[in-house]
């Protein structure tokens, strides 16, 4: 059978049509799935530092649970100048198993021995740092750091001191890197006892040691931590895993 001109209009027309209804239903699925990516970003709640009115999720993309939110004070010409908010994230399924494997009940209230408990783990964990003073220069950084490190060093190791492994925390960050109010440092423990930087999202140092490890997270759960409020909280969302 012969096909005429109007047998080949009403197939063209009949593949126009086809393709619009795929075209409508693509933009249909990228809009609904827009939709649905920033629904569960709005599902992550937050939780805001009073004293800096600073705001931290309270859970990170890989499921990291924030245990607790602090402020990093420094003494300045006689004052307690706010240098940065943090808040302090962990994979609390592994922290529940290692507590129950060592604790095994729950105590009435924090111990030292649950915070010695993590800051010797592996256990995942990242502090958040989100700077709130002004005046702060990455060289500044690298000085407190070096300083509050070394000392967490020698508490940990009888007296021994140890500025060369200090240093590698911050040591690799460029002194050129502008440091605003609002600039976010993230300090990782990572599986292995290996500690990871990185400033303004950029990773400026990856150390494996599980003594620095253990140095770092005991400026924050430590017997002369930053934040003896914060370091309360974080005891407490422990007690909780129990």
């Amino acid at each position: 059978m012969a096909t005429t001109v109007e047998d080949v209009i009403a197939k063209a027309d009949k593949v126009e049509i086809n393709e619009t209804k795929a075209e409508e239903q693509n933009l249909k699925s990228e809009s609904g799935g827009k939709a649905g990516n920033e629904a569960k970003k709005e599902e992550v709640g937050a939780e805001v530092e009073p004293k800096t009115g600073v705001s931290f999720a309270v859970q990170l993309d890989d499921g990291k649970r924030l245990n607790c939110v602090g402020v990093r004070k420094k003494s300045m010409v006689g004052m307690g100048i706010k240098i940065y908010a943090f808040g302090i994230y962990a994979d609390n399924d592994k922290l529940k198993d290692l507590l129950k494997l060592k604790i095994g009940k729950s105590p009435a209230k924090p111990t030292e021995e649950i915070y010695q408990l993590v800051i010797d783990s592996d256990a995942e964990m990242v502090v958040k740092l989100v700077i709130v003073f002004t005046g702060l220069t990455m060289s500044l950084v690298k000085k407190s750091f070096d300083e509050g490190l070394g000392a967490s060093i020698k508490k940990l190791t009888g007296g021994k001191k140890n500025d060369e492994l200090a240093s590698k925390v911050m040591g690799q960050a460029s002194d050129n890197i502008k440091l605003t109010s609002g600039s976010v440092i993230e300090i990782s423990r990572l599986p292995g006892y290996v500690l990871q930087t990185k400033v303004m999202g950029e990773v400026v140092s990856k150390v494996e040691s599980e003594l620095l490890c253990r140095a770092y997270i005991h400026l924050y759960l430590g017997d002369d931590a930053f934040d003896k409020d914060a370091k309360e909280k974080f005891g407490m969302s422990l007690l909780s895993l129990f």
